[in-house]
């Protein structure tokens, strides 16, 4: 089996992860008390537009044929219509996406750029103090709330030293770096503890390997032993920590969005759960129900890419 027939293997066994994701989504609306309709129409559910409710989501046929209309206008790119901002869901998510693609990869970037230093000067001298500082410094970002720690920072260097934007996403590239750090930061801050733990404990394991210590006797400089033959050995593991934990803060980019007045998917929901528009908080649990399936995808295939060992015909 080659790359492809890999990649191909991977995306059936997350079939049915997505169809859990699509069941789930599809029984939000269900499992609001008493008729859906009513209850999302609030106080303009009159009986002619309940009526209308129920026919434009199929409301009003069985249960498995309203599962199979959802699926159905999925497959077509039709999550329905805004309640609230009259237009189609598909449509909004979309001019809403960039910004949380933007929070996620600027954090996973500033996780990387802290986490790899860090976790090389901690292994490098095991049980030293450098090594029990790295280790506990980064707990305070990790037990810190996040809502909290993002208010800190736009206090001291958004509003004390003026040195980024309080909030927004900023114009053009330049404006989306410099207005993203700091959410980018926030983020990162939540990553960075779980990822130098797995990456030290990963480069304490390789550097008792065998190869190391014949590396070593053969005079390899240590930055070279650690940069072509400890981190690329040790940083497999760290990859799959890394891919778990963006899954699980993905959801979180919820708070951070509201937080810095981010336009994404985040505060688009935020804002569609207060005006009680279903249809789009549908769409976003949707969409992140697959950002997290992909991310998954994506942690597969680095694993591969990364581990020598990793065959793609097993």
């Amino acid at each position: 089996m080659g790359r492809t027939g890999f990649v191909v293997q991977r995306l059936l066994l997350l079939v049915p992860v997505a169809v859990g994701v699509t069941i789930i989504v599809f029984f939000m609306v269900h499992l609001i008390p008493g008729d859906p309709a009513a209850t999302i129409l609030g106080i303009h559910a009159t009986p002619k537009a309940i009526a209308l409710l129920h026919k434009q989501w199929g409301l009003n046929r069985p249960l498995v044929s309203q599962y199979w209309l959802f699926i159905d206008r999925l497959f077509h790119g039709n999550l329905g219509q805004s309640l609230y901002y009259g237009g189609p869901v598909s449509s909004l998510i979309w001019s809403h996406l960039p910004p949380t693609l933007w929070l996620l990869a600027y954090a996973v970037v500033l996780t990387v750029l802290i986490s790899v230093p860090l976790a090389v000067l901690a292994a490098s001298k095991r049980d030293g103090v450098r090594d029990h500082v790295v280790r506990a410094v980064p707990l305070v970002g990790l037990g810190m709330p996040q809502f909290w720690l993002g208010f800190l920072l736009i206090y001291g260097f958004a509003i004390s030293l003026r040195i980024f934007p309080v909030s927004g996403y900023g114009a053009g590239f330049t404006g989306h770096l410099q207005s993203m750090f700091l959410p980018g930061l926030t983020v990162a801050f939540a990553l960075t503890p779980v990822v130098i733990r797995s990456l030290r404990a990963s480069m304490i394991n390789v550097l008792q390997a065998e190869y190391i210590v014949t590396a070593r006797s053969k005079g390899v400089p240590p930055h070279r032993l650690f940069l072509r033959h400890v981190l690329r050995n040790a940083v497999i593991p760290a990859v799959t920590v890394l891919a778990i934990n963006i899954g699980f803060l993905i959801g979180a980019t919820v708070i951070i969005e509201q937080v810095f007045a981010i336009p994404g998917i985040g505060q688009l929901m935020i804002d569609s759960i207060f005006q009680r528009d279903f249809p789009v908080v549908q769409g976003v649990t949707l969409v992140f129900g697959v950002m997290v399936v992909l991310v998954n995808l994506l942690a597969d295939l680095a694993y591969a890419a990364l581990d020598p060992r990793v065959r793609f015909d097993r």
